[in-house]
């Protein structure tokens, strides 16, 4: 029995060996639910393969522990091939049970991807824990529905139950665990190449927007005097005029790149970012007021904070006007929301626009990418260079036609302040 049931462990860690040999450097884990969904339903035709044989003749197999994480991880859609494939491989098989084996699956698939909300709302040690209890609670259930062919259960049947819900339980657990480890070491991967980035950008920006800026200025002192002097025409003056407007453009960008530069010392604030996001949402309003458009803040929070004021401010403008702009067609309301999360401080920031698809989210950040036709991407690239100097980070949550929430999340560095 040992060695059956070392080959099932090895079975349900093959969705994730295949995954770190496979798949790991290429997306996220999020984005490879068809492939996770291939592995999984192999791993289950394995275990059915190879069941294990206790005493009393009773046989039992592991194809639920990947199942139920499949369920979980990625909902109905994603667990439906593996479902197939799970019932399709028992009718192959045959022998008693096959109808109840459907059943109790069908049961399974109906209620189990139902929990997936509140699986991944979790911390990661509640996600393990989560698996585990659910695990445990489906084998006892099945279990429990075997007493019906047993005339008289006896204590070897108790002790069986027990092993197999151990067994059950524990490669849960320990799966879990692996795929908490997993998806821990991509987002420190990408936080870490994501930091290296913005601190490349952050040291260059501010010495070459600072020898940009000379330059402009005295080209923009020249043509104003020449759009001033007699001695060209009305139509020369109009490409002048045009001149002055590129190159307060590109002063304009060269402004955003200066926001990337390290934070500056006379701009240092211990705050809980209540004056900071009043003041946005006062800039904000004229603009949301111009389009029919409302602001709406919500401020619960009571950590401090240090950091730069006018930084902030600036990531705080650059979140609430693209949310604002997305929502000058469709109208509706952006919601500011500032609290506290254990020791963290979380803004969140949403609107009900146009939203994004998952390829647009994942390139929001990265210089000169930008959703909006006119857009240079530096707005974002700086609130994401910000949170980083904080020891922050930026989570994106959108879907096309349902709007877009961008969510800061800062360590909060003192205790909470007197209310």
């Amino acid at each position: 029995m040992t060695e059956i049931l070392l080959a099932n462990m090895l079975f349900l860690l093959l969705p994730v060996l295949a995954y770190l040999l496979f798949f790991e450097d290429r997306t996220s884990l999020s984005h490879n639910k068809w492939q996770l969904s291939l592995f999984t339903s192999l791993s289950i035709l394995l275990c059915m393969t190879f069941p294990i044989q206790l005493e009393l003749g009773f046989i039992f197999d592991l194809r639920y522990v990947p199942f139920l994480l499949l369920a979980l991880v990625g909902g109905y859609t994603t667990a439906l091939p593996a479902f197939i494939v799970m019932n399709l491989y028992r009718f192959y098989i045959g022998g008693d049970f096959v109808a109840d084996a459907f059943f109790f699956s069908t049961i399974v698939y109906t209620i189990v991807p139902a929990f997936r909300p509140f699986f991944l709302k979790r911390l990661p040690a509640g996600r393990v824990i989560t698996a585990g209890v659910i695990s445990f609670t489906v084998m006892s259930i099945y279990l429990v529905t075997l007493l019906r062919f047993y005339s008289a259960v006896s204590w070897p049947f108790w002790e069986i139950a027990l092993n197999v819900l151990l067994i059950h339980a524990g490669s849960t657990v320990v799966l879990m665990m692996l795929l908490e480890k997993i998806v821990y070491n991509i987002h420190a991967r990408e936080r870490l190449f994501q930091s290296e980035r913005l601190h490349l950008i952050s040291e260059l920006s501010a010495s070459v927007a600072h020898e940009i800026r000379n330059p402009l200025t005295v080209t923009s002192g020249f043509l104003q005097l020449l759009q001033q002097s007699d001695s060209i025409n009305h139509s020369e003056k109009r490409y002048v005029d045009m001149s002055l407007q590129e190159v307060k453009r590109a002063e304009a960008i060269v402004t955003d790149f200066l926001s990337l530069a390290k934070p500056q010392a006379q701009h240092m604030v211990v705050s809980t970012l209540e004056p900071e996001t009043e003041y946005v949402r006062n800039i904000l309003l004229p603009f949301a007021h111009m389009h029919k458009l409302d602001i709406e803040l919500t401020f619960t929070n009571n950590l401090t904070k240090r950091f730069d004021e006018q930084q902030m401010k600036q990531c705080l403008l650059n979140i609430g006007k693209n949310g604002l702009e997305a929502m000058t067609e469709t109208g509706g309301t952006l919601y500011i929301r500032v609290f506290s999360e254990r020791n963290w401080i979380v803004v969140e920031i949403e609107d009900s626009g146009a939203g994004m698809t998952k390829e647009e989210v994942q390139r929001i950040g990265k210089p000169y990418y930008s959703t909006k036709k006119e857009g240079t991407g530096l707005g974002m690239l700086m609130v994401f260079t910000t949170m980083d100097k904080l020891n922050g980070h930026v989570s994106i949550d959108s879907e096309p036609g349902r709007g877009t929430t961008v969510s800061l999340r800062m360590p909060a560095e003192t205790e909470p302040s007197p209310q």
